[in-house]
């Protein structure tokens, strides 16, 4: 991929998307053992072809034809023949879509293989890693960069034979860095299992020619001093930060959470780093549950348009919703799960603005850091009933990516959430029926406005994470 034309600028969640990255579901997925899967991040083992071929490729699908209508317009019959052996979505075969707009991680991989001393170095830095032979290290030196590039992800070889773990999780690309402006803030995991796919997206930040132009804004977090003398490895005191935390919501505001993968030390060293950088002037803190059910707070809030979010209620507002009985406002529960909200700007770091509530936060972004006029608008998991709310809070109902301002792309089994943004005005539309209307210019995509773009789920929610996970933006238009 070349660099003559690529920009790197995002300074908002909801502006019109033009690039970003993602991980198409490897083999590796599909060698998730139930033995190992909590290890691995995964709740559950999935089924490898139904999410290839009846889910995760509409969402291909769609990216481009948003982002790179001419990868996919008029081909769509014969991408989906049997005859076409789905290579339009497999990096390494000659069918491959090659977007430069809906870019295929894998395919950076590969290409920065190409050079015979990152080869070396990045196999050798993998194989330390995973405890590999000496000999298997040399083996893999000598295969071909498409082949490696699928290994390192896969874990196994050509064959079949498994080397080392897959990455399963490196579908939510989210995590491995966000950008911010025009920088790349790199990701410290708080899972080992994702030591791997942090190393490999390094490699490529910083040697792909693509990012040649932006290598002195890819900002990485190191670990203190306090955390190398400290003993042992709390969560508080272990500097983590994953991208599922870090929203841009303006060009001078960034938001970050402190929860089960971001740990306060990481998001204190991120604070730091970003004033320090002149990267944004201002940064709120929100620290939620250190619970499975949260991880981060992309799960727990996104942004729909300027003047819309939608919102776990159960955890966001404890003023608005009320209890019906008096244990409600007697819990531990109640007041555990209560976020705490903290705002510093860059200068007055030793001041810091409170929240009261999720609410009062994004209330103040789209009025103040967006200058809406309208009344900001809340839209609540499971139209905030329960147990409907925490159902399908767990199968990512607050965790939507936004096309657009008002486009937006969630799972198509939150019924109730989905009858929340009927009743808020929004259209709703199933992905395999938008597809269709997309490819015979029954729609087009500039006449799409105020939508919910429903996405099939069977399996592919089971992996926990949703759209907002499954990408990593690099160009949205200011």
């Amino acid at each position: 991929m070349e660099n003559s034309h690529f920009k790197l600028s995002v300074n908002s969640e909801t502006a019109t998307l033009r690039s970003l990255i993602i991980h198409s579901p490897d083999s590796g997925i599909g060698r998730v053992a139930p033995s190992k899967a909590q290890d691995w991040l995964f709740e559950d083992i999935l089924h490898l072809d139904t999410v290839r071929r009846k889910e995760y490729d509409y969402y291909v699908k769609i990216l481009l034809y948003f982002l790179d209508p001419e990868r996919i317009k008029g081909r769509l019959s014969f991408i989906d023949s049997p005859a076409s052996k789905r290579e339009f979505f497999k990096p390494s075969k000659q069918g491959f879509h090659a977007s430069g707009k809906v870019i295929e991680f894998e395919r950076l991989l590969s290409e920065i293989l190409e050079q015979s001393d990152i080869r070396k170095k990045l196999t050798a830095s993998v194989c330390a890693i995973e405890g590999c032979s000496y000999k298997l290290q040399q083996d893999l030196i000598n295969t071909s960069p498409s082949e490696l590039s699928s290994i390192f992800i896969s874990g196994s070889m050509p064959h079949g034979n498994m080397i080392f773990p897959p990455v399963p999780n490196l579908i939510f690309t989210r995590d491995i860095g966000i950008t911010i402006n025009n920088f790349i803030l790199l990701n410290k995991p708080a899972k080992k299992a994702r030591s791997r796919e942090t190393l490999l997206a390094r490699y490529i930040f910083f040697n792909h020619p693509l990012f040649r132009e932006y290598r002195e804004n890819i900002l990485e977090i190191p670990d203190t001093v306090q955390y190398f003398l400290r003993p042992g490895e709390e969560h508080g005191e272990k500097t983590t930060i994953e991208g599922g935390d870090v929203m841009v919501v303006s060009p001078d505001h960034v938001l970050i959470g402190c929860s089960e993968r971001t740990s306060a030390s990481g998001a204190s060293e991120a604070i730091k780093l970003l004033f320090d950088r002149d990267v944004v002037k201002k940064v709120t803190v929100v620290k939620i549950p250190h619970k499975r059910d949260f991880m981060h707070i992309d799960t727990i809030f996104t942004q729909v348009d300027k003047h819309t979010w939608v919102v776990l209620g159960s955890i966001s507002s404890q003023q608005q919703h009320k209890g019906s009985e008096p244990v409600d406002y007697l819990s531990e529960k109640r007041n555990k799960e209560k976020p705490e909200i903290f705002q510093f700007e860059k200068g007055k770091i030793d001041t810091p603005r409170m929240y009261n509530c999720i609410e009062d936060l994004l209330t103040d972004i789209s009025k103040n850091d967006l200058n809406c006029t309208e009344t900001p608008r809340f839209i609540y998991s499971g139209n905030n009933h329960f147990p409907f709310d925490v159902r399908e809070q767990w199968t990512d109902s607050c965790n939507l990516l936004a096309l657009r301002d008002g486009v937006v792309m969630g799972y198509d089994r939150n019924d109730k959430t989905v009858e929340a943004f009927r009743e808020n005005g929004f259209s709703v539309i199933h992905a395999e029926q938008l597809v269709e209307k997309l490819e015979y210019d029954e729609l087009s995509v500039e006449e799409i406005e105020k939508t919910l773009i429903l996405m099939p789920s069977a399996e592919l929610s089971r992996a926990r994470g949703g759209f907002h996970c499954m990408s990593m933006p690099l160009l949205r238009e200011s």
